[in-house]
């Protein structure tokens, strides 16, 4: 099983099918009407919610955990186990969100009909009214990462005495960014990796201070930062990403085909570039990468729980030839399959 998805899974150990674990570190008092309350070793008061969502699929496990920074400015950790949900939340178009994903992969619609998906190690921003109520789809199935939000209306009145010399202008900031199109997303690279790497799995009683100073840096980066010289990740039209979702589907569906994207953007009625740009926007692989993975881990699950021969294995997979699959597999899992079950029996 992937490193990333483990670790998600162990996160994830408290939080039962169907629900939602909501925990919150106010700088204040502890909000009331929580589930239970506990004092953290930072010395905040933490608020703790588990809600059972109607909007929360029963297969679905999802954990939020937020830190308000400053008055403004929140950070909240976010582990999730689902292929799509709804989460309600407040919603103005004076709170920027700034989101990093450091684990799986995670898309929602906006409100103007674009879908914005974005993978390991990149950095989206939009403001919380053009995400309101909107369907999230984690293509892998997991996600794990880390939203910090700013409310403009109280940073352009008073910003945090730690920030007032870095002097940065919030409006000019958030032009920037997303001025134009609303919403944007940069690549992964080193310099957004150098912020965000150690902040995960801090102890409890360094999160504080260091999510403080981490914040200050994520600022002082995005003000220097120049969005119109990167290669930006675009938003797609829904109804399009609909469209390859439901290719997807088609092609996990039936591994043993072998369908051809001329067939399929015949069939589908989309261009073969937009075809195979969407699909690797919203899934992170071009579509034969895709489906190689995918097909040796099913495999691969078939051979730890079936006594089917590998031949057959290899043909409910998509390979007629069982030297071409013993080749795919050991070039993905590093080990022969008749070694690898080997190892199972």
């Amino acid at each position: 099983m992937d490193k990333s998805l483990c670790r998600i899974i162990e996160k994830l150990s408290d939080v039962p099918d169907g629900r939602c674990l909501d925990i919150r570190h106010s700088l204040n008092i502890c909000e009331k009407n929580s589930t239970a309350d506990k004092q953290t070793a930072d010395g905040q008061k933490a608020a703790i919610y588990m809600i059972d969502d109607t909007a929360v699929p029963k297969n679905a496990r999802l954990r939020t955990e937020t830190y308000e920074l400053y008055p403004g400015i929140e950070l909240s950790f976010h582990c999730y186990l689902a292929s799509k949900f709804h989460i309600r939340h407040s919603h103005s178009a004076s709170v920027l969100s700034v989101d990093h994903c450091r684990a799986g992969r995670i898309g929602w619609e906006m409100k103007d009909g674009l879908s914005l998906y974005f993978g390991s190690g990149d950095l989206s921003f939009h403001f919380t009214d053009k995400c309101a109520d909107s369907e999230i789809t984690l293509p892998l199935g997991y996600y794990e990462g880390l939203t910090v939000s700013m409310d403009l209306s109280i940073l352009n009145k008073k910003m945090p005495e730690l920030l007032e010399d870095a002097d940065i202008d919030m409006k000019e900031l958030c032009y920037k960014f997303c001025g134009k199109k609303e919403t944007a997303a940069l690549p992964a690279n080193s310099r957004i990796e150098h912020i965000f790497s150690e902040v995960y799995d801090l102890p409890e009683q360094m999160k504080l201070p260091y999510l403080k100073l981490k914040c200050q840096e994520l600022l002082l980066f995005l003000n220097m930062a120049e969005p119109a010289k990167e290669k930006a990740l675009d938003p797609h039209y829904s109804d399009q990403v609909e469209i390859i979702r439901e290719i997807h589907d088609r092609m996990t569906g039936h591994p043993e085909c072998r369908y051809t994207i001329d067939e399929l953007a015949r069939e589908y009625l989309i261009n073969t570039a937009t075809l195979k740009n969407i699909f690797k926007s919203v899934y992170g692989m071009p579509v034969a990468s895709y489906m190689k993975q995918y097909r040796i881990t099913k495999a691969a699950c078939m051979l730890r729980e079936s006594d089917l021969s590998i031949a057959a294995i290899a043909r409910a997979v998509g390979y007629e030839s069982q030297s071409k699959f013993s080749a795919a597999f050991k070039d993905i899992m590093k080990i022969l399959p008749t070694d690898y079950r080997r190892q199972y029996t």
